[in-house]
């Protein structure tokens, strides 16, 4: 069992899969509001480890879906300015568990990291049922009007 600091967009579907998933599995979630969260370019840095400047953003946030922001040529720096000033542009969720921090919710990533076994029958179908759903893109993502799931 882990204490996991799970920092989403409140009413997000897919944090809230993603945060019943991980309470299934027996982990304690902390949900944290992380448009409201007052970042620093280095504690939201320490997040992304080593990926790519790109992967860092949501794909489903407006000024990424509309091409105002070229996410694909932006440097870290100015990656991490942008997310500040609008953390809509931020990957979700952001995950801690003691000091290991990492962005995304990978199914293979977060089973290696702190495990996704069911703490009982009951659970195992909750589980069963949510492993099978893409808990990364946004189900609404299709739709036009960037508001969404931004």
């Amino acid at each position: 069992m882990a204490y996991i600091i799970f920092y989403e967009k409140p009413g997000c579907i897919n944090n809230t899969k993603q945060k019943a998933l991980l309470t299934a599995a027996g982990h304690i979630v902390e949900a944290r509001n992380l448009l409201k969260e007052n970042w620093s370019a280095i504690a939201l840095r320490s997040f992304f480890a080593d990926l790519p400047v790109a992967s860092w953003f949501n794909p489903a946030a407006p000024d990424i879906k509309s091409g105002a922001i070229a996410h694909k040529q932006i440097q870290a720096i100015e990656a991490l300015e942008l997310m500040i000033q609008n953390p809509l542009l931020i990957r979700r969720p952001l995950m801690q568990v003691g000091n290991q921090k990492v962005v995304g919710f990978d199914l293979k990533m977060v089973s290696d990291w702190i495990g996704l076994q069911p703490i009982d029958q009951e659970e195992k179908s909750v589980i069963d049922h949510l492993i099978k759903q893409d808990l990364e893109t946004c189900p609404n993502s299709h739709k036009t009007d960037h508001k969404s799931c931004d």
